[in-house]
């Protein structure tokens, strides 16, 4: 599909290519990577079921190291929505982009976010709850479980923003320096692998500005996901629920 998609679009089409993220993310990377990224073919690829989605069929189906993967292609634009409202704007804006387009979708009944339509600008990270005491930093589906933590946060005293990030790449470098200069401590949480995911994009872009923060990274740490069951189960086994994000920040605040 990968390959076919590079040849429609270099007779002028913008084609879409769509199925299961573990799939096109590992099987398909070095069509993407050769066919795609290094010919700057103007193609659209939409993994659906990132993170834990596919939930019961185990990890072989899990998508939780396409950010690490994909984020080091030349040219390549992430789009990691986090509701159904944003990935819409997503899929609109990955059409408008002149070039390759990696979109990380959910498996639907993602809870939405969002109270009215915004103006989705690929690159500009969004405040979902604003925070005083510390940042969290997320993306994707989980957000809807990083605001259930900031909630149950809140219950401790603890002020939490909570900002979004729908593009990976390229990353809102500003937001994280804000952050930085402004919050005792930042906090990333995905749905993901630690390692090359958005805690590590955040933990790059404070090193090399010399910023004085201390940054915290959930998700899943250099493993696979523990136990067996639906979403909701994997993410209470492996603490990424709100009770086990509220429980992990209050660790590292010492609280």
């Amino acid at each position: 599909m990968v390959a076919a998609a590079a040849g429609m679009a270099s007779r002028g089409k913008i084609p879409f290519v769509y199925t299961a993220g573990a799939f096109l993310a590992y099987r398909s990377f070095e069509f993407i990577r050769d066919d795609v990224c290094i010919q700057k073919q103007n193609v659209k690829i939409a993994g659906m079921g990132s993170g834990l989605a596919w939930s019961t069929l185990g990890a072989t189906h899990h998508t939780t190291e396409d950010i690490s993967v994909l984020r080091v292609l030349p040219g390549l634009t992430l789009f990691s929505p986090a509701t159904p409202m944003e990935a819409g704007n997503a899929v609109r804006a990955a059409y408008e982009i002149k070039g390759p387009v990696y979109i990380r979708l959910g498996m639907g009944g993602e809870k939405e976010l969002y109270r009215e339509p915004y103006h989705f600008i690929p690159g500009t990270a969004v405040t979902l709850k604003a925070g005083k005491d510390i940042s969290i930093f997320t993306t994707g589906g989980i957000a809807a479980e990083v605001m259930e933590a900031a909630e149950k946060l809140a219950e401790f005293h603890i002020d939490a923003e909570v900002v979004n990030i729908h593009t990976l790449k390229p990353m809102d470098k500003n937001a994280v320096l804000r952050a930085a200069s402004e919050k005792r401590m930042i906090f990333s949480v995905e749905e993901h692998n630690v390692l090359g995911g958005l805690g590590g994009i955040i933990s790059e872009i404070l090193a090399e500005a010399g910023a004085g923060v201390k940054c915290k990274r959930i998700g899943l740490s250099d493993s696979f996901a523990s136990g067996y069951g639906t979403l909701r189960d994997l993410r209470r086994i492996n603490g990424l629920d709100g009770g086990g994000i509220c429980n992990t920040v209050r660790k590292n605040l010492e609280l």
